[in-house]
């Protein structure tokens, strides 16, 4: 690094953004479908789950939040809704990855990848958005 890029660092004040994730919207078309599948999926009771504006389900989880969203502000009133998450942006993390992965099949969730690196496995959502379910 020369000598001005230097002192541009350290004339640059402090940003104001924290470096920290408030939360993640996951782009639904049916709220309620999407709620009932996600609840399913991570245990949770939908009543514990309340729909918001009529299109915002945001979800109890530790750390980060998750927000089911049928974004019609992105796109979600179009045909076809907003488009889906291709390519996992998260983790949902378990301690048993053995046990989710026995658990994702009962439930019939639709599997991209089985077990990979022994660490981590790729489902797709009612919507086609893929998460990753990682070892912790």
């Amino acid at each position: 690094m020369n000598e001005q890029a230097l002192k541009n660092l350290n004339d640059m004040q402090a940003s104001p953004i924290k470096n920290k994730v408030g939360s993640i919207f996951i782009p639904v078309r049916d709220i309620e479908t999407s709620r009932s599948w996600y609840c399913r999926m991570l245990g949770i009771s939908e009543d514990k789950c309340p729909i918001l504006n009529g299109h915002l389900c945001p979800l109890p989880m530790e750390g980060a939040g998750v927000i089911l969203d049928t974004m019609p502000k992105w796109g979600g009133n179009e045909p076809g809704g907003a488009p889906s998450i291709d390519t996992p942006a998260f983790m949902l993390l378990t301690a048993d990855l053995e046990g989710s992965l026995a658990y994702i099949k009962k439930l019939g969730v639709e599997l991209v990848t089985e077990i990979e690196h022994d660490h981590w496995f790729v489902v797709k959502d009612p919507d086609g958005n893929k998460l990753m379910i990682c070892r912790e």
